[in-house]
């Protein structure tokens, strides 16, 4: 009999979420969207229950993104489960953000996509002394979202904008300054913080003993750069402004992005502009638009398989140019559906 996917617990005053998938980076499935979104239901009608903590198995990743090979599989047997896979991702995202209860995400390795989308979005997010954090999807022709229309254009210094359209990593110092994570701590005190919580303390009183200071944040250094030259209204422009700062830094980051899919690049660059001034709901309904019509076309397949399938990381982008994908085709993305994203009765099973 195979272990499950995602583990459930009470431990005093607290409900404690375990990702179990430790041999997949913990991958999220679309059993374990289900899974977790019915339990968090039944904990907020449990007055017992005063704090949830979300951790994961393993040492090497919280979790690093959605199952990318499962959605892969559903895409080339155009099988409806893909769309219904983010309609019910997208409506846990929602849930955890409204969620009336502290909600404590314990943060240790490898965070990515579908991860940070079942942990970002609580109260507190406590980064771990191996943090890494990205959101590379425009590596697969995808775009970040779990919710990174909303968070990443709210990051300072136009940061956000930088890690959508590079998929740059952060560890758990980076991740502090810039406000993605609430607190860092080191990994070995998680025990601890989680048997603080099961006591009753709050989750700012039972953090405050172990919250750190981590050295050796870059971002501070390279804040005006990214600031100055992510403040473009197009990708152009904002690959202008690197290729013409005349450092190393600038040059390694374009030369980055002019690996993305260029399709995907563009729709990262509106969701910031168009995240910036929405609220989460309707963030994740434009990331639903846009996801449905992603898993139609041809960039998703031939990232993944790029990069996952057959790893020759040398996908065939088409349009292969930023030239080649205008406006109108990025309007497309973004436009309403005839069936839209329901957010309505998130706290019913």
């Amino acid at each position: 009999m195979s272990e499950a996917e995602i583990l459930f617990e009470t431990r005093g005053k607290a409900g404690i979420v375990t990702l179990n998938r430790p041999k997949a980076l913990n991958a999220v499935t679309r059993l374990m969207v289900g899974e977790l979104h019915a339990k968090l239901i039944e904990w907020e009608n449990d007055p017992a229950i005063e704090t949830i903590v979300v951790k994961a198995a393993g040492e090497r990743a919280f979790s690093a993104g959605g199952d990318i090979r499962q959605l892969y599989d559903w895409g080339q047997q155009k099988n409806p489960a893909i769309r219904d896979f983010y309609r019910e991702e997208y409506r846990l995202n929602t849930f955890i953000k409204t969620y009336p209860k502290p909600y404590v995400a314990l943060i240790e390795g490898i965070v990515m996509g579908g991860g940070v989308g079942v942990s970002f979005h609580g109260s507190h997010r406590v980064g771990g002394s191996k943090l890494m954090f990205a959101m590379p999807e425009t590596g697969i022709g995808l775009f970040p979202d779990v919710g990174g229309t909303y968070f990443l254009p709210r990051l300072p210094h136009r940061i956000g904008t930088w890690l959508a359209l590079t998929g740059a990593r952060l560890g758990q110092a980076d991740a502090l300054w810039c406000g993605l994570t609430t607190h860092a701590a080191p990994t070995e005190r998680f025990d601890a913080i989680e048997a603080a919580l099961a006591d009753g303390a709050a989750p700012d009183d039972a953090l405050a003993p172990f919250a750190a200071s981590p050295e050796g944040a870059t971002l501070p250094d390279l804040a005006a750069t990214i600031e100055r030259c992510f403040a473009g209204d197009t990708v152009e422009t904002i690959l202008a402004a690197l290729d013409g700062d005349g450092g190393e830094w600038a040059a390694k980051q374009a030369s980055i992005i002019r690996t993305k899919s260029p399709t995907s690049l563009k729709i990262a660059l509106r969701q910031m502009q168009e995240g910036a001034k929405a609220d989460f709901e309707t963030c994740m309904k434009i990331e639903f638009r846009i996801v449905s019509r992603v898993v139609e076309g041809h960039e998703f397949f031939e990232g993944v398989r790029a990069v996952i399938i057959d790893k020759d990381n040398r996908p065939d982008w088409r349009p292969a140019t930023l030239a080649e994908v205008s406006d109108a085709d990025i309007d497309a993305y973004f436009a309403p559906l005839p069936g839209e994203l329901d957010l309505t009765g998130l706290d019913r099973a």
